[in-house]
């Protein structure tokens, strides 16, 4: 069974920088798209960045220019690094992995999520 194991997450100031990271096992790593999404308080879970197998990245507007997704396939990890904070960045952020099977059907495992709290 796919594990993801996030860490990095903590209490920050407004305008700070953090850099999570998500550990991989039991997994072909390099042929997963991996992905970082959000759960602040009182709303839907959200995708944040996601990074796929040949290196393509896409951010939600919310965070470009201010986050930054990266892999190391030979590490098995992917990070989000995250400057610039806000208020609103605030949330438990889960790293996923999806990959497609010999079907085309997505399949994808979820990590146990990491806290993020900015402060004003």
């Amino acid at each position: 069974q796919v594990q993801l194991v996030e860490s990095g997450g903590g209490l920050v100031q407004a305008g700070g920088s953090l850099r999570l990271s998500c550990a991989a096992s039991r997994i072909i790593f390099r042929f997963y798209t991996m992905g970082w999404y959000r759960q602040g308080p009182g709303k839907q879970r959200e995708l944040v960045a996601s990074v796929t197998s040949d290196g393509s990245t896409n951010y939600a507007d919310s965070v470009k220019g201010r986050f930054t997704i990266s892999r190391d396939n030979a590490k098995n990890t992917v990070y989000l690094q995250m400057n610039s904070l806000r208020t609103e960045d605030t949330a438990v952020y889960y790293c996923n992995a999806e990959a497609l099977n010999s079907a085309g059907v997505p399949f994808g495992s979820w990590g146990q999520g990491t806290q993020v709290t900015i402060s004003s």
